[in-house]
């Protein structure tokens, strides 16, 4: 049981239960139908931590799937960031959108006020090709 817990198997849920935890930090046991009739679950016993995204993570790199990993890692940094925030950065990233100081401010603000310095690179990254592409806000015809 020790060896799992230091190495977490594909799939966590068969291999590791245990270390399957929700954002609340319940068991995931406690995560069943009869809990949710009885209005014992809230919202964040629905969502994933950043602990089992991380662990997951690992699994993909550990397994030769870089990119999954790295994709993990970001998704972890994420948790932590207000819903709405993370999708009106999304929307920056949609072609001609946002102007690119629009995009680099929200990288500042996921790296300083939340620590996601991957997901940080990862929009500083968006934005240069965006500017290369001349997909920006202002770049099209109209």
């Amino acid at each position: 049981m020790e060896s799992r817990k230091k190495n977490p198997a594909y799939p966590l849920m068969e291999q590791c239960p245990e270390l399957v935890r929700p954002m609340s930090g319940k068991a995931i046991h406690e995560i069943n139908m009869e809990n949710v009739l009885n209005g014992e679950l809230t919202m964040e016993d629905g969502r994933i931590s950043k602990e089992t995204l991380l662990m997951q993570a690992k699994i993909a790199e550990d397994a030769g799937y870089r990119q999954v990993g790295r994709n993990l890692t970001r998704a972890a940094e994420l948790v932590a960031i207000p819903d709405t925030l993370v999708l009106e950065a999304y929307n920056a990233l949609r072609p001609y959108r946002a102007e690119k100081q629009e995009i680099l401010q929200f990288a500042k603000e996921f790296e300083e006020e939340y620590g996601a310095a991957d997901t940080a690179d990862f929009l500083r990254e968006a934005a240069q090709i965006l500017e290369q592409k001349h997909m920006l806000k202002g770049n099209r015809d109209e």
